[in-house]
């Protein structure tokens, strides 16, 4: 683990970088890499060393994440990893929830949206509140997972 101190440093070395001579940065290009690239853009230099600068000190990114980014750099969307229990539902499925004495069906679209009275939603959590009138968790709504417990002191 990296100590707060080397995080300071780190950081001392990054707010330098803008400062540093050409021939400095050219300097510190030549530790971290073969061969210089075609283009003297200082702030694309800078980005590049900065980057290995956080590489050295903290480690590389793990292929999980450089795979993970590159998606999102692809199509521009971040996944919400809170919406776990949503995104593992097949397109095509259907629940069911029966609420206020009335059965309610949502289908799984292909996109991951779901489709309630033929309105299509980006997540469970509308559809509960579409359902309800109060916010919900779509996913405990639906039974997919169990609701968080009551805080204690809450109000009942």
């Amino acid at each position: 683990m990296t100590t707060h101190a080397s995080k300071e440093t780190v950081a001392a070395r990054l707010a330098q970088l803008p400062y540093l001579p050409m021939e400095n940065l050219w300097a510190l290009w030549d530790q971290y890499f073969d061969r210089r690239p075609g283009h003297h853009h200082r702030t694309w230099l800078e980005s590049r060393l900065a980057y290995k600068i956080q590489e050295e000190a903290f480690g590389a990114m793990s292929q999980s994440l450089k795979r993970r980014l590159e998606k999102i750099g692809e199509t521009g969307e971040v996944p919400n990893q809170k919406r776990r229990a949503e995104n593992q539902l097949a397109p095509g499925a259907t629940l069911i929830r029966e609420y206020n004495g009335i059965a309610h069906q949502v289908k799984v679209l292909d996109d991951g949206r779901f489709e309630y009275q033929a309105g299509a939603y980006k997540s469970l959590s509308a559809v509960a509140k579409a359902i309800t009138g109060t916010a919900w968790s779509g996913p405990a709504f639906f039974g997919l997972r169990q609701p968080a417990p009551k805080r204690q002191g809450a109000m009942a």
